[in-house]
């Protein structure tokens, strides 16, 4: 994503947003399939409307048909979860302009019920068993309304272009507006996901792209998602797209899917792609992942979605600085993420200063002289949206939850050292692979790491509603 800046925070806009088999629980790989999806759901300290800890969803199996010229989605979902409390009837989260046309749990019919977003089902649930929901709905869905002052992301979920094509971005939701979803950072789940538009338009989602066939007009198009996605890395874009590939040094696969009329400096800023995973795999580790590819559309902002990043079609958001951010974010927020929307400093923070330090060294300002200013700025960001991990929950993805996390981390790099900070950098995400998880555990793990006691460190630039003591050396 991008945002406006505070200019007292800095004067130039900033990014904010970002084959093999899933890996095996011990003793259960061959048994079940799902083993690497199953969560421990939360229920959300900043956006608790959102999301149900009564489902874990582990995969979820959807078919979808996009009509562009009625705006209709037709769709049929099937839905693998565990229950993991006993209850009479279970919810989801699911866009109101959606009908679920019918219903079956475990095979037998059930009755579902809308409450505003919630869709309901009335059939009783074991605590650790598991269910297969299928559904059949339709509708014309549309955006709902982001918890943000940004106007690069007002709203949420699935859009509609003029021409009738589609692009989804949905931080912290708005998933639930194309399909029925736990929609919460915490249950990460597999997914399989199949499109159909009218040709020569196509589908593109998240994964390894199984089969692409035309017939009758229609082009469909089966994408595979081999390791757990939180919902709001999940993406969706149809419309008239072509490919473009390149190769990173370590031999990963990059795939571009951009509209024919997409200006070629747009296109030549994104193949830097191969340059930007080489040098972040320097300092983070091979690339988690097994497939690699961005999608440009329709919109004003960037997401790291997994695996097929979603990028605007603006200059900004296709720039190499926000293609290195979003691509960091596969390590950070991707393949280890928060399980509550207040840790989302954890995925941003990071991201940032890798960012800032790219730029430093591909020929943007001196990275002590940004991070001065950042500290200049951080009492007014503070002011305006709160401190990183307790902001304002009506200003989500401000700069105080990219900033003043990349400012902490530049000073404890400095207190650290750089072989030691770099070791810890590289180290957590492949330490809680495929996980959501919190600042506790987070904390503990960084003062186990570096053999430091942090947490006083961590709490002032975290939650504090002043700036901390800032004494970095250059870096």
């Amino acid at each position: 994503m991008r945002s406006t800046v505070p200019a007292a925070l800095l004067t130039v806009l900033a990014l904010v947003a970002c084959s093999s088999e899933p890996a095996a629980q011990p003793g259960t790989a061959a048994e079940d399939p799902y083993a690497a999806a199953v969560s421990d759901p939360q229920e959300d300290s900043v956006y608790p409307e959102v999301g149900d800890p009564g489902v874990d969803a582990l995969h979820y199996d959807l078919d979808l048909a996009w009509d562009p010229e009625g705006r209709e989605l037709t769709a049929t979902e099937v839905l693998t979860f565990r229950a993991t409390t006993t209850a009479d009837s279970f919810r989801l989260d699911l866009g109101e302009p959606l009908e679920v046309l019918d219903a079956t749990l475990d095979g037998e019919p059930v009755d579902v019920a809308r409450e505003g977003k919630d869709l309901v089902v009335d059939a009783p649930v074991e605590a650790d068993a598991r269910h297969e929901l299928e559904l059949d709905y339709a509708g014309t869905p549309g955006p709902v309304p982001a918890p943000t002052a940004r106007a690069d992301i007002s709203t949420t979920g699935w859009h509609v272009t003029p021409n009738g094509g589609t692009w989804t971005m949905q931080e912290p939701y708005g998933a639930y507006s194309w399909y029925a979803v736990n929609d919460h950072p915490s249950d990460k789940a597999l997914y399989d996901i199949a499109i159909e538009v009218p040709s020569p338009s196509i589908g593109v989602s998240n994964g390894r792209l199984v089969s692409r066939t035309e017939e009758a007009g229609t082009t469909r198009t089966e994408w595979h998602l081999d390791q757990p996605a939180a919902s709001y890395l999940v993406t969706v874009a149809t419309g008239r797209l072509e490919t473009t590939q390149d190769t990173s040094r370590s031999g990963t696969l990059i795939t571009y899917w951009t509209s024919p009329d997409l200006r070629a400096n747009r296109l030549w800023n994104l193949r830097s792609a191969p340059r930007a995973l080489d040098w972040l795999e320097e300092r983070l580790g091979p690339y988690p992942f097994s497939t690699l590819g961005f999608v440009v559309v329709d919109g004003a902002s960037g997401m790291e979605t997994q695996t097929m990043i979603t990028l605007g079609d603006d200059a900004y958001s296709t720039s190499p600085a926000v293609v290195l951010h979003e691509l960091a974010h596969h390590w950070y927020g991707d393949q280890v993420g928060p399980d509550d929307w207040s840790e989302v400093w954890m995925n941003e923070g990071m991201a940032m200063y890798l960012q800032l330090l790219w730029e430093s060294q591909h020929g943007g300002r001196p990275l002590q002289a940004v991070m001065d200013e950042i500290a200049a700025g951080d009492t007014a960001s503070r002011a305006y949206a709160g401190p990183p991990a307790d902001y304002d929950p009506d200003r989500f993805g401000d700069g105080n939850i990219y900033y003043l996390p990349a400012l902490m981390w530049h000073e404890l790099r400095a207190d650290l050292g750089d072989d030691a900070f770099w070791s810890m950098v590289r180290a957590w995400p492949a330490a809680r692979d495929d996980v959501a998880t919190d600042r506790e555990d987070y904390w503990a793990w960084l003062e186990e790491e570096t053999g430091t006691e942090l947490t006083a460190f961590l709490e002032a630039w975290l939650l504090g509603g002043t700036t901390p003591p800032v004494d970095a050396s250059e870096g």
